[in-house]
């Protein structure tokens, strides 16, 4: 069983590169936040596997152990964690919704930049579901390597091959970065397409949620 954090913000990691990011963030824009990190690894590999749904029964569990207000940084499986929320009594948001809900707000014609595969298909339902009835044209890539970068530790090589393809995206209004890993390529992209990652507005959000909820 995972351990049992105190009560407050948990964040619900499946990799431990999120803590130091999501911290920083912390640091800069929620001073004297405090942040319960959780890093299960698990839930992320046995999605790449056997599909997302393979991990409610695990991720049941998690869920389960943890107090308070839940923040789930991984774009692949908080779908599963949301759906799973409301039965156990545990409020859960993922990271990605608030920049899903900005990029439909920006403009129809959405292009979504995945190092993963598995993150294609939830990613695209929650810009469907944040769409509301809204026509939108969802047009998503995998960037070639990316992920191979992110796994060997090479995180400016896995920024930079994100960057260039969103340098390389022509016909949208605005171009969507699916994993949380990805935000640091909004800062190399020289695209004039408005460029949204999750962290931020994610825990922005969470936060909020939790102080009024």
């Amino acid at each position: 069983m995972a351990p049992v954090p105190p009560a407050g913000l948990t964040l619900l990691h499946t990799s431990p590169v999120h803590v130091p990011v999501f911290d920083a963030l912390r640091d800069e824009r929620h001073p004297g936040a405090v942040l319960r990190h959780l890093v299960v690894p698990e839930l992320l590999d046995l999605a790449r596997k056997a599909g997302p749904g393979a991990v409610a029964a695990r991720m049941r569990e998690v869920l389960e152990g943890i107090r308070g207000s839940v923040l789930v940084t991984c774009s692949t499986v908080g779908a599963v964690a949301e759906s799973l929320g409301p039965r156990l009594g545990v409020p859960v948001l993922r990271v990605d919704r608030p920049m899903a809900a900005e990029a439909v707000r920006v403009g129809p014609r959405i292009v979504v930049l995945a190092a993963l595969a598995s993150t294609v298909g939830p990613t695209e339902e929650l810009l469907a579901e944040e769409a509301g009835g809204r026509a939108v044209s969802v047009r998503s890539e995998v960037v070639e390597g990316a992920w191979e970068r992110f796994e060997a530790g090479d995180d400016r090589g896995y920024l930079e091959a994100v960057a260039r393809a969103a340098d390389a995206v022509a016909g949208a209004d605005v171009i969507v970065l699916a994993q949380a890993s990805m935000a640091g390529a909004a800062h190399l992209v020289r695209t004039g397409l408005p460029v949204l990652s999750s962290p931020a507005p994610g825990l922005a959000a969470a936060l909020l949620g939790e102080r009024t909820g």
